[in-house]
């Protein structure tokens, strides 16, 4: 198979390979997908080739230390962030609905708690978040 791309949609592509990796192999510790590591491992070493050679880690063919530190993962810490509070507040709204099932007749509601949450979020953070124990 051959794809042909400018220097900066592949640039693009191993940002989104590196992160679509992380994503699915950054918590599985010995049980990887080696799958989709050794996609990541193929494109990197195709740096080699195009002049990209600082974004390859020369001894292991994967991603360099100068890429990981270039900033992909503040890219994926967004995300993250982003991720964590929109559970954060889908579950808290639920909770607040005393876990009903959710249909046609209370879904606005729920919409509208969401968004209640993720205000708060938005202009605090955790910062107002406690547990009773």
């Amino acid at each position: 198979m051959k794809i042909e791309l400018s220097e900066l949609q592949f640039r693009r592509l191993l940002d989104m390979a590196y992160i679509g990796n992380w994503i699915l192999n950054s918590t599985r510790g010995a049980d990887r997908f080696t799958d989709y590591d050794e996609v990541e491992h193929r494109l990197f070493e195709h740096c080699k080739t195009c002049e990209m050679d600082t974004l390859v880690d020369k001894s292991g063919g994967g991603p360099s230390t100068a890429f990981e530190n270039g900033g992909i993962h503040e890219a994926i810490a967004d995300y993250e962030d982003s991720v964590f509070f929109e559970i954060l507040a889908e579950e808290l709204a639920r909770r607040d609905m005393d876990f009903e099932p959710i249909g046609p007749e209370n879904l606005h509601e729920l919409t509208d708690r969401i968004d209640e949450y993720i205000e708060e979020f938005e202009q605090n953070g955790i910062d107002n978040i406690s547990l009773d124990k």
